[in-house]
């Protein structure tokens, strides 16, 4: 059994040349070596169908916050549909980057890094929950097969968004794929960039129809579902 994280470990970064992040834990890219910010609006934005679901109260729940690039963009797609009152974000990030790191990573997504300079200001405080205009935000520290069980909300919309499920299959497991059953809203949904069968068995059994749908750029497949009545 992996020994479970019990303090905040802040990531451990390298760069490649082309300016992507690595995270040393798991050897993995934080975002496309094509178009990071158009792979997530793909993925979770479009796959999630954020832009007609949107409403007062609606809750995005994550694994994996990383760089901060998918909440910035539900941030922009939400002010895009109005700004629907007490919308808000929860991430659960086992290795949190320091704020200089992911304000290096963001300088390659000019549209992102335009408007992160109130969460960019929280996070160098120290901040962990923090309001963009009305949109709220909480990450979570620590490992999400903990964190997640003791969360008291439901997702209207998941971003399953850990590192690759062969470098970093905890995050994967059936056991917490239930838990992301357990805290979803009826008629809730879930998209992740990766189409292991694995994966997708686990959501299954945690409680989605779960489909495979064509993935962005390069790779042939992503998956998506809904939570099952």
């Amino acid at each position: 059994m992996t020994k479970r994280q019990t303090a905040t470990i802040t990531a451990s970064i390298t760069w490649k040349d082309s300016g992507v992040p690595v995270a040393e834990q798991f050897d993995d890219p934080y975002f496309s070596l094509e178009d990071g910010l158009a792979e997530t609006r793909h993925v979770f934005i479009e796959g999630n169908d954020l832009a007609t679901r949107f409403r007062p109260g609606f809750q995005i729940a994550e694994l994996g916050f990383g760089t901060g690039l998918n909440m910035l963009a539900a941030y922009i797609a939400w002010r895009a549909a109005g700004s629907p009152v007490g919308a808000g974000f929860t991430s659960f990030e086992a290795f949190p980057m320091d704020a200089a790191d992911i304000d290096r990573a963001l300088q390659a997504f000019p549209e992102a890094h335009a408007v992160a300079g109130p969460f960019m200001e929280a996070w160098e405080q120290g901040a962990r929950r923090f309001d963009l205009d009305g949109f709220s935000v909480e990450v979570i520290e620590g490992d999400a097969r903990d964190t997640l069980a003791a969360w008291d909300g439901k997702a209207d919309a998941w971003f399953l968004d850990g590192f690759s499920p062969a470098k970093n299959p905890e995050l994967w497991g059936e056991a917490l794929m239930g838990e992301v059953g357990r805290h979803t809203a009826p008629n809730g949904t879930f998209t992740t960039y990766t189409a292991a069968g694995f994966v997708r068995r686990a959501l299954d059994v945690a409680g989605f129809d779960v489909e495979r749908v064509p993935g962005y750029g390069r790779k042939r497949h992503m998956s998506r579902g809904t939570l099952r009545p």
